[in-house]
Order: C-alpha cells, then structure tokens, then sequence
C-alpha cells in the first residue's frame, strides 16, 4: 500500500468517525422528533408543541403563557413574538422547551416547526452506520461541467411531496470503463451535492444516499468519492424532508462503497 494510499484510508478513518459523532449528538438528526407543517394547525396548537404558532406573511408569530413553559433567547416567554426561519445550528435555536429545540422551518412559502429532542426514541436506540471500508477504487476521476443558467426540477420529498430541487451542473466519471453522469447542485462554497440511487439501493444500502464532492478545479477536474457517500437525513429520522433522486439520478451500476444503513440496538 502506497503512503498515498495509507493516508487517505486513514483520513476516510477519521471522517467515519467524525460521522458518527456528528449523527449521534444530542441535536444530530436522530433527535428529530417531528416536523410539523402549520398549515396542517390552522388554530396555531400543535400536538405536543408548547404555545400557538401562527403565520403572518414572512414571519411565524408565536404566542406562550408562563404554563407553556418556552424561553427564547434564553428567556421565559410570555406574550407574543415574531420569528422568522432558523439559519444557524439546531442547539442554537431561538425557542427552547427544557432540553428540546423548536425550529422555524421554511419551505416553498409554507411555514413548520421542527421538535428537536435528545432524549428520542432513535437516538436512544441508535449504535452506528454501517460503511465499507475505504477502498481505492471508488475515488474515482471525474469532471465538472456547469449548467450555463441554473435549473430546477421538481421531484418527490421523503415525506411524499413534490418539491424543487436546485441544479447547477453535472460531474462525468467512469466505472469499470463505463461513462456514467450525476447532476449536482453548486453550494455557496463551490462543492457538490448529488442525491443519487444505484444498483444497491433498497437492498444492500439505503433508499438513495448523498454525495459531496469538494469543490472541483478551475478546469472542472473533481474526485467522485463515493467512500464517502452519505446517509441522508430521513435514514435517521422519518420526518425530515429528503430529497429523492432527480431523474438520471440512479446510477445502474452497484455502489458498494460508503455508507450503507443504519445499526440500531
């Protein structure tokens, strides 16, 4: 095995691991306890949410008595206030319940509140995420090419909606000799997002993974590292909002690297 070779098995080591800290902390997405659309609660009270939550055109306006028992911003709320959706981490969220997270979530023009709880049946039930071992021949030459305008696409969500999903390119590579293609979406930092399926999902593997390139080259050069294909979030909780697959999407050929599924008790 060539240093090179070492090396990144090692650094794959260190990111399955990071992987697992990151899944399994208190406000990783196994905590996601529900997902709760507010248009489903036109008199604003969502089961087992403290307080009424109600839209008002670009903001959520939540209204608490001292019996609901939410701070935000550190401080017991009583009265009225005016949210507007959450950017930053879930353990740094503006409404808080004891140990639990409430989250502002927009989508499309539709308004929900996401319960984050560390005490979740799934984190308490989790162990780990079943990965093969790094293996070289899965980081693959491959290369970027740019749509000339952005594109949208509406596909199915995991919760059984359409939505649109934001593509800005494709990345070309091949696997034993055979040129396959995966569109991707441009992140603000200039890496990849591809939601993909193969031959393997469903049975040997979840449904469809995720896969983030880094930032490819100025002349379009990227590594296609499936080693480091991703579980998305619905693999670890049922009510996030997933994205499947656009069409193209799933590659005929088996993936065996990455990872696989989930392992609980």
């Amino acid at each position: 095995m060539s240093t090179d070779e070492q090396q990144d098995r090692q650094d794959w080591q260190s990111w399955h691991e990071g992987r697992l800290v990151t899944v399994a902390a208190p406000y990783g997405p196994l905590s996601l306890t529900g997902t709760h659309w507010l248009s489903d609660y036109p008199d604003g009270r969502i089961p087992a949410v403290p307080g009424q939550w109600r839209e008002d055109g670009e903001e959520v306006v939540l209204t608490a008595t001292p019996e609901d028992g939410l701070s935000v911003d550190g401080k017991p709320l009583t009265g009225e206030i005016r949210l507007t959706a959450d950017r930053g981490p879930i353990d740094g969220s503006r409404v808080t319940h004891g140990a639990r997270r409430l989250v502002v979530l927009s989508r499309e023009g539709l308004w929900a509140v996401r319960d984050f709880d560390p005490g979740s049946a799934a984190r308490q039930a989790f162990r780990s995420i079943e990965a093969t071992p790094y293996d070289a021949g899965w980081a693959l030459p491959g290369t970027f090419r740019p749509y000339p305008a952005d594109r949208t696409v509406r596909v199915e969500n995991a919760d059984g909606v359409e939505r649109g999903l934001g593509l800005g390119g494709e990345i070309t590579f091949e696997v034993d000799g055979a040129a396959h293609t995966l569109q991707v979406a441009v992140e603000p930092d200039g890496s990849l997002w591809a939601v993909f399926a193969d031959a393997t999902s469903g049975s040997s593997s979840y449904r469809f993974r995720f896969l983030r390139p880094a930032p490819p080259a100025a002349d379009g050069r990227v590594t296609v590292d499936f080693n480091r294909a991703l579980l998305p979030p619905c693999a670890f909780a049922d009510h996030f909002i997933c994205p499947f697959p656009p069409p193209g999407n799933t590659l005929p050929v088996p993936v065996p690297a990455g990872e696989r599924n989930r392992i609980d008790a």
